[in-house]
């Protein structure tokens, strides 16, 4: 007999209503590869850049098979949101981490699932990290933001339950996450702050599952540019992570990026981060 299983994917779907569209025969878009909601899955959704009516219009059919949307949108209209797709109903929600800055900004939203199997409970965080800039307002909104979040991230980690914690983080760890890794030093998403905030977050009792699955090797990258050859030169950036509390990531049983086969065959810039775990 097969032990249970449960599998949580990660992906910035840079802008649902254009995620579900048929884009051409070979890329009939988001809702084929969600497909039918069977097991314990989660789908951890950033950029959603939609009202929560928009969000469930677009995914009506995902919804009408059975999939559950916990959804925090942003204040801004058509920026951010973040959201979670899920085959069991939560038993709770939050949005945002205590931030009055940063909670209705459609970053950050958590749910809570009972036990499963011989598991424990289960929490899911979904963000969307902001990308920030090199100096400037954007750069300082950007630290502001990682300071409070961390202050989140230790005590959730801390909790008698498992935690996984995915999202697009906007930030390539090292430089294995990054094709061009020293014609980047000075760009937002790999500044070397950026970074050693990653190296302090990895310090305490998070697990960034698919680089220890991987090893130390270059990506696998998670987002390349829409524009010139990045995607078929695999010219990307690994800044999808879904990092976990110590025991779940014991419990790894796969861990990898879901990247298209061809560039017109992509529905969003990012590919889906999907980790199985026993």
């Amino acid at each position: 007999m097969s032990r249970p299983s449960l599998t949580v994917t990660t992906v910035n779907v840079n802008g649902v209503r254009a995620a579900v569209k048929q884009r051409n025969p070979d890329n009939p878009g988001l809702l084929p590869w969600l497909g039918r909601p069977e097991g314990r899955r989660f789908v951890l959704l950033q950029e959603i850049r939609a009202s929560y009516d928009q969000a469930t219009e677009a995914l009506a059919p995902a919804l009408e098979a059975g999939w559950h949307l916990s959804m925090s949108e942003s204040r801004v209209k058509g920026h951010a949101g973040v959201g979670v797709l899920s085959t069991v109903v939560p038993e709770r929600v939050r949005v945002g981490f205590g931030s009055d800055e940063f909670d209705d900004t459609g970053r950050y939203l958590e749910i809570d699932v009972a036990a499963h199997g011989d598991g424990a409970p289960l929490t899911l965080g979904s963000l969307y990290l902001p990308k920030g800039a090199a100096d400037g307002a954007k750069r300082d909104e950007k630290f502001r933001f990682m300071a409070q979040f961390a202050d989140h991230l230790t005590p959730l980690s801390r909790r008698r339950r498992d935690v996984v914690v995915g999202g697009d983080w906007n930030i390539a760890h090292t430089e294995l996450d990054l094709k061009n890794a020293k014609g980047n030093v000075k760009n937002p998403g790999f500044l070397p702050e950026e970074r050693a905030w990653v190296d302090e977050v990895l310090s305490g009792r998070w697990v960034d599952v698919a680089r220890e699955t991987a090893g130390e090797v270059p990506g696998p990258y998670s987002w390349w540019s829409w524009r010139g050859k990045a995607f078929d030169n695999d010219a990307g950036w690994r800044i999808d992570y879904q990092l976990v509390t110590p025991a779940l990531a014991t419990r790894v049983i796969d861990a990898h990026v879901e990247r298209a086969s061809a560039y017109d065959r992509r529905w969003s810039d990012h590919a889906p981060v999907t980790v199985t775990y026993r």
